[in-house]
């Protein structure tokens, strides 16, 4: 309606009409950003996916999935698989009505392992997909849309890049709500909390460094920076309330501990927040979510302060105390001391600590205003009770603190509180996904191994080849190891004047499919027709560089006939004929076999033209004879 509206606005040249119409594309436009903003209301609402258990915790921020449309995959690969791969595509039936119930089934994903397991598992069957039916250089009409996770905004694409992406969104954004979702008063689910979030940074870091062009902003690489921070930072806050857990001990050392800690928050957030301001992630990052990062520096930050102000107020340096120690500490809490004071000194110093003390506290009082005046201003957080209730609660702490100490003469001794060091025992870091957990079988395998049968290598139709092994020679050796291939091949046998070419890739011998047969059971099968005829069908590259597999079947000169001889032996007399037939290729063969010597193990290599051998009195056999089954290793 909005693009009619403004076409019109163009075309027309009458005044009224022209005035008529911006007032019409006023209110459109008005309604648009209502529905907008319900909408970023809904995905962006840090009040849901929170835990169930009732906790006096402030609220994480979780991400909303990415929707998408339904994509009918049927009409498209059917084609495919009948032009690409010359098959009947109706066997393939079932195995495209796997593929989108699977599709369908990320759709609503369980908030929980299996269901990260399922994104995960459809997105390894997309690297499948991608790799049999989307060849690089043509579009397959697919059309995936997806919509952005903060504005609603729809971005379509024809390949499966937009597709990938946006699953992985999807695994980011599950373990971001599990990770809000764990119980907070318990160990166990504060540590599976900081795991959630820091597998939710690795997988959206994953996708900022292979996704680097996608077309939604939830996912450009400025965006996806900004929700790597948020996740180390929630996971860091996770840490933090693990250690306060069992409870603060008013101890000295743990003071410093703690205080340390609650400063390494407030600097996470701090940073956060500064990210989140910045062009151009500040036009589309949602406000309550950096008035959350700006509310959590100020709080953490104050903690810090209100800490090392308990730790130098409560606990005067006594006899036998441990003043090495404390000195230590107190030297490494600061960057520096106030001007005119040193550590061990103002451990001494009963008026300095005190005072140094509700400087610290005048700093945490000043923070906790400053974290409840931002709540106040966004409307999503005045709504939050329970993040009023924290924020209240530690604020009067403080001041009830101060109001302990306070005297008349305070403002004529006033020291400027150093900000804390932040220190941590446990720094979070990412997790990347791991893949590799989570088996998957390619529903089109039947199509055959991917770096033959692949939407990138051309293949012609296949061709069926009548031949028979003519007094039990073959007239060729095999190679390679699914498919197995056609390596070397005597023009003037039955296979070759039926149409066999070197190179050809065996698909189907009697109607038995080989495309995933080893070259031991290819040649047991063949060794099972003795002299009959035999129908075999195959497959060549249309590519103009040939893929021979680097396995390769030959038998070496001068060495005892081993599993790597690919030719059958029925019958060993009248060889003297057939080993003339090939002796002007015996250089050929090694060069290939030396050529491939170090990719292969199991390739025997045979001397090389030139170099003097043995005398060999042996009559040589010819490489196309049949082996007899006693020298014949399967």
């Amino acid at each position: 309606m909005r693009t009619g509206a403004e076409n019109l606005l163009k075309a027309a040249t009458n005044h009224k009409v022209r005035e008529q119409v911006r007032l019409e594309l006023s209110f459109v436009n008005s309604d648009l950003q209502m529905l907008k903003e319900e909408l970023e209301g809904l995905n962006i609402s840090v009040g849901v996916y929170q835990s169930t258990e009732e906790a006096f915790t402030i609220p994480l921020i979780p991400l909303g999935l990415k929707e998408t449309k339904d994509v009918d995959f049927s009409v498209v690969l059917k084609d495919f698989i009948l032009e690409h791969y010359s098959e009947d595509s109706y066997l393939y039936e079932d195995e495209i009505a796997d593929l989108m119930d699977l599709r369908q089934a990320c759709r609503t994903p369980s908030r929980d392992e299996a269901g990260v397991e399922l994104l995960m598992t459809y997105f390894i069957h997309l690297g499948f997909v991608e790799s049999r039916f989307f060849p690089p250089t043509r579009q397959m009409g697919l059309l995936f849309t997806w919509y952005d996770s903060f504005t609603g905004v729809p971005v379509s694409q024809q390949n499966l890049h937009l597709e990938k992406a946006s699953i992985l969104f999807n695994i980011g954004a599950l373990y971001t709500q599990i990770g809000t979702r764990c119980n907070r008063r318990t160990q166990a689910g504060l540590e599976s909390a900081v795991d959630a979030f820091q597998r939710a940074a690795g997988v959206l870091n994953y996708l900022k460094e292979t996704f680097t062009h996608t077309p939604s902003y939830d996912m450009s690489p400025a965006m996806l920076s900004v929700l790597v921070k948020m996740m180390l930072a929630q996971a860091q806050e996770s840490v933090f309330e693990k250690i306060n857990l069992p409870g603060i001990r008013n101890e000295f050392f743990m003071l410093v501990k703690v205080a340390q800690e609650a400063a390494k928050v407030g600097e996470v957030y701090r940073q956060l927040h500064t990210a989140m301001s910045q062009a151009p992630v500040k036009e589309n990052i949602p406000y309550s979510w950096a008035s959350l990062a700006c509310v959590k520096a100020h709080h953490y930050a104050a903690l810090s302060h209100y800490f090392t102000a308990t730790l130098l107020i409560d606990h005067q340096l006594k006899p036998g105390a441990d003043e090495d120690h404390q000195e230590k500490c107190l030297s490494q809490l600061y960057d520096h001391m106030p001007e005119g004071l040193t550590p061990l000194a103002t451990l001494k110093n009963n008026q300095q600590r005190r005072q140094l003390g509700k400087s610290h506290l005048r700093q945490a009082i000043a923070h906790h205003e400053e974290s409840m005046r931002e709540a106040n201003l966004c409307k999503k957080l005045r709504s939050i009770e329970v993040l009023q209730e924290v924020l209240s609660a530690a604020h009067q702490r403080s001041q009830l603190k101060y109001a302990e100490h306070q005297e008349d003469d305070d403002l004529l001794n006033l020291i400027d509180a150093p900000d804390v060091v932040s220190k941590t025992e446990q720094e979070v870091e990412i997790i990347l996904p791991q893949f590799s957990k989570v088996t998957a079988t390619d529903f089109f395998q039947k199509l055959g191994p991917l770096s033959v049968f692949s939407a990138n290598k051309r293949l012609t139709p296949p061709r069926s080849i009548h031949f028979t092994a003519e007094e039990g020679d073959l007239g060729f050796t095999l190679r390679g190891n699914s498919p197995v291939q056609i390596y070397f091949l005597d023009p003037n046998c039955s296979a070759a004047l039926a149409g066999a070419k070197e190179g050809d890739y065996i698909v189907s011998i009697q109607d038995v499919d080989c495309k995933w047969l080893t070259v031991s059971e290819v040649m047991k099968l063949l060794k099972g027709f003795g002299e009959d005829k035999i129908e075999m069908k195959v497959v060549s590259l249309l590519d103009s560089t040939s893929s021979m597999h680097n396995k390769c079947a030959t038998y070496s000169v001068g060495m005892q006939k081993t599993y790597s001889m690919i030719c059958l032996a029925i019958d060993d007399d009248d060889k003297t004929e057939k080993t003339k037939k090939i002796s002007k290729k015996l250089s050929f063969l090694s060069w290939g076999t030396n050529k491939n010597r170090q990719k292969s193990a199991s390739t025997l290599c045979l001397p090389s033209v030139g170099v003097v051998r043995p005398q060999i009195k042996k009559k040589l056999p010819s490489p196309f004879s049949l082996l007899h089954s006693d020298s014949f290793l399967y």
